[in-house]
Parts: C-alpha cells; structure tokens; sequence
C-alpha cells in the first residue's frame, strides 16, 4: 500500500513533466544539445520512459486519471517484464528457441505482408468490369448453384388496425408508376417496405423481415408471382414475390456479381504476388545479392 501511494505521487510529478516533454525537446534540438531520456520505471536493464507512456495521456484526462493510468501502465509493464525475464530462466532451451524462431517468423511475415499489400494497392486494378464478369460466369456456372432459396420481392409491414390496409394491397398488387407514387408518400406510415423488387433476396433474410414466413412454410408462401397476407402480434405483412430461384437452381448473374468479383480480385492479387516474387529474386540474382550454394557441384 506504502509503495503504491509513493508510486502515486512520483507518478504524479512525473507527469508535470510528460506535459511539457516535446516543448523541452524541441528547445534541446534546437541548441544542439543531448537529450536524456527520462525514466518511469526499470526492471533489471530495461527501462521505461517517459515517451514510452505519453502517447497514452489523453487530454481530456485528469490529473488524478493520468496518474492512476500512468500507475497501471507501469504495473502492468513491470509485470510482463518480469514474467519475460523469469521465462528466460526457467523455460528450456529448446522451447525458447522455438519460440524465438516464432518470434522472428511472425515479424517476417508481418513486415512481408504489409510490404506486399501496399505494392498490391499500387499496382493491381480493382476495376472488375462488366464482360470480365459476364465472362466468369458463363465458364464458372455450375460451381454458382444456390444452396438455399433465394426470391424477388415486393412488400410492407403495416402497423395492426391500419386504416387503409385494402388500398395498399390494390396498389402493392398492381404496382404500376402511379402506385409507386402513391406507396411512397405513405411510406412513412409503414414499419418495413421493400419496394425494390428487381434485387434477389435469399429465403433466410426474408424470415428474418417477415417472422410468419418460416423454412417450414416457404414453399406456401415463396412462390413465382404469389401475393400473400400474413399477420402476427406486431403487424400485418403484404407482399408479392415476382420470381422465385430454389435450392440447386444456378444463381443469377446479378446475384452472384460481389462474389465473382472478390474471386476476381483474389486472383488478380496472387497473381501479382507471383510475379512480383519472380522478379524480385531475378533481380537479387544479377545484382549478386542472392546466391545458392550447392554441396553436391
């Protein structure tokens, strides 16, 4: 408890100066003159410093928040410090140089990776046309067959008791220009529409939107060209389903676009990747920066 309260107020003029730290700085570079970095806290031979933990106060912070974050942060850093050095000692061998080899992995393909996605953002197109994905799909057509139901639709979810239930059903019905016209002015009214019935929809979201219609029930109700009136404790659901897709069926080109697309994209960027590998250690090879050596020559 002592040692905590003699943290707390260390920390707490530490902190005085973590504020004006860049001022500080800026006037030691400006005169040309060394800067001590000023520690928080060691363990064994590492330190904390100050500019360790000022990325981490926020302005907004109090005093007395800084210092408690401050406390945690060195706590916390102890903390792991110290586990890493007792690991060190009581971890054999083999397992620390596994892990090491781990380490050294991990930040290769970390370093590799964004290296490559920042040559892949600049030198791959992520236009997918419209032929290229017309294209695709004609070759491709039995891997799109659907797994489960998918349909065009029309509907509303009026609220229970609605006035003029009848008048909405006519015009959901016949849904020529003027009825569009006319359902969108009342719109408000509705608590769901969906009067964009040229997007397939698959079966699953159409449960999630319209609770009468379940898996069991669906083949009453998704049919081509079948209107439907459905109610439950919350509303009442009209609807139409203009075209049906059912399970095995290939799916529309329309459909399936975002999917052929990221196919599309994915294999670009391989390919680009490859080609990039390839000349990379072309290039390595004729400056002489990259050498096999083979024993058995």
């Amino acid at each position: 408890m002592c040692n905590s309260l003699l943290i707390g107020r260390k920390i707490g003029l530490l902190l005085m100066g973590i504020g004006i730290f860049s001022t500080l700085f800026s006037c030691d570079t400006y005169f040309n003159k060394k800067v001590e970095k000023e520690p928080l806290a060691r363990v064994g031979e590492d330190f904390l410093y100050k500019e360790d933990v000022a990325p981490f106060i926020k302005e907004s912070m109090s005093k007395e928040d800084s210092a408690s974050f401050v406390t945690n942060y060195i706590n916390n850093w102890a903390s792991k410090q110290l586990l890493l050095s007792k690991s060190k000692i009581n971890l054999p061998e083999e397992k620390l140089a596994e892990f090491d080899a781990l380490v050294n992995t991990y930040r290769t393909d970390l370093y590799t990776r964004a290296y490559q996605e920042a040559l892949v953002a600049q030198g791959t197109d992520s236009l997918i046309t419209d032929a290229q994905l017309e294209q695709f799909y004609d070759q491709q057509q039995e891997n799109f067959r659907l797994k489960e139901r998918i349909v065009r639709i029309r509907f509303v979810q009026l609220p229970l008791n609605f006035l003029n239930q009848d008048e909405v059903e006519k015009r959901l019905r016949s849904f020529n220009e003027e009825d569009l016209v006319y359902l969108d002015s009342i719109g408000v009214q509705f608590k769901k529409l969906n009067f964009n019935d040229s997007i397939w929809v698959s079966s699953s979201r159409i449960f999630e939107e319209i609770p009468p219609i379940t898996f069991d029930n669906q083949d009453r109700y998704l049919k081509n060209s079948q209107f439907f009136e459905l109610q439950d404790s919350i509303g009442v659901y009209l609807g139409k389903i203009e075209e049906v897709k059912d399970v095995n069926d290939i799916a529309p080109l329309s459909y399936i676009a975002p999917t052929i697309k990221q196919v599309l994209l994915s294999r670009r960027k391989i390919d680009y990747l490859r080609k990039l590998e390839t000349e990379i250690i072309d290039e390595a090879i004729r400056e002489k920066e990259f050498e096999v050596y083979n024993d058995n020559e």
